[in-house]
């Protein structure tokens, strides 16, 4: 039986020997090294803070004159720069910035969840309401001496009978219960 041989080729990898490894480690350790001998020249890497200059009123000073003096010394807020996306018709759009982002989402997120807390707790609620709304609807139809629809009063009739049907089952458990004492306590 001949039985066809596959030829398989394997990628060649081409890796450093250990000297070669160390080497460049070093090399990369030498650059830091000088990185670091820049930086501790002892120059700050960016200029200080500048504070505006703020003037606080004194007791005796007018109003007129607090007035004059504090207009030109207080900063104005300017709006921060953000990115811009240059667009063929609109012209620079504006990105918004990641806490705008993060604020739009969770806002987004209270929004969903409200109102599907909301529609389930209206849903739960016209559930119970709506039957005693119904109920007093035709009770004040039915005192009134108006005409009731047909629906109407297989819902009044309904209600009559679950009424007298309450009354009796209460009589009836009523009547276990005292009959339950009595063999519990053999009297």
């Amino acid at each position: 039986m001949d039985v066809p041989r596959p030829n398989i080729k394997y990628p060649v990898l081409n890796v450093p020997t250990q000297e070669e490894f160390d080497a460049a480690v070093k090399a990369d350790k030498e650059k830091e090294q000088q990185q670091k001998e820049e930086k501790s020249r002892g120059l700050p890497d960016s200029p200080p803070p500048v504070m505006p200059a703020i003037n606080a009123a004194l007791p005796h000073q007018n109003k007129s004159e607090l007035t004059t003096d504090t207009t030109d010394t207080l900063p104005t807020k300017e709006k921060p720069i953000s990115a811009e996306i240059q667009m063929p018709i609109l012209g620079a759009v504006p990105i918004p910035t990641n806490k705008e982002v993060a604020l739009a989402g969770t806002t987004a997120m209270a929004a969903t969840a409200a109102a599907l807390l909301g529609k389930s707790a209206v849903e739960f609620l016209l559930k119970i309401f709506k039957p005693i709304a119904n109920q007093i609807w035709i009770r004040s139809k039915k005192l009134l001496n108006k005409d009731l629809t047909d629906y109407e009063v297989q819902v009044y009739f309904a209600f009559e009978h679950q009424k007298k049907l309450n009354k009796i089952l209460n009589k009836e458990q009523k009547k276990q219960k005292l009959e339950q004492y009595k063999k519990f306590h053999d009297k």
